[in-house]
């Protein structure tokens, strides 16, 4: 049950392709060996509201949650933290090259007894592997 959602500013919508950031983080969080494909699921959700820092309007921010599952080792989960947050940063490096962009990422583990799952997905993906 990885999910990993990410919050924007709208004022991104310009400089940053949301599709390919989407595809980027999907194959980080698959090579860090932790998820299964078929739970795997990356989102973008604009704000079209906010206001940062000193509300300059060239402010923007995006902030990626990693939701998973309890059980994980804590030094899997910061491991697997670092690749994603390396990919994150590599293909937003240019956002930094203005003093305008905050970046921040945290990992969630949601509690098992208040998480209710069906996923069709999965079946299909694990009969091509066999």
């Amino acid at each position: 049950m990885p999910h990993l959602s990410y919050e924007y500013s709208a004022n991104l919508d310009s400089v940053i392709n949301h599709e390919k950031l989407c595809v980027a983080l999907h194959s980080a969080a698959l090579e860090t060996g932790m998820f299964e494909l078929g739970a795997l699921r990356v989102r973008a959700l604009k704000s079209t509201a906010y206001a940062v820092a000193d509300l300059l309007p060239q402010n923007g921010f995006l902030h990626l949650t990693i939701s998973i599952g309890a059980g994980r080792a804590e030094d899997t989960k910061k491991a697997a933290g670092n690749h994603i947050w390396a990919a994150l940063t590599d293909f937003l490096a240019p956002q930094f090259e203005t003093p305008h962009f905050a970046l921040t990422m945290e990992i969630r583990e949601i509690d098992p007894d208040f998480s209710w799952k069906k996923n069709a997905i999965h079946p299909r993906i694990r009969a091509q592997k066999t």
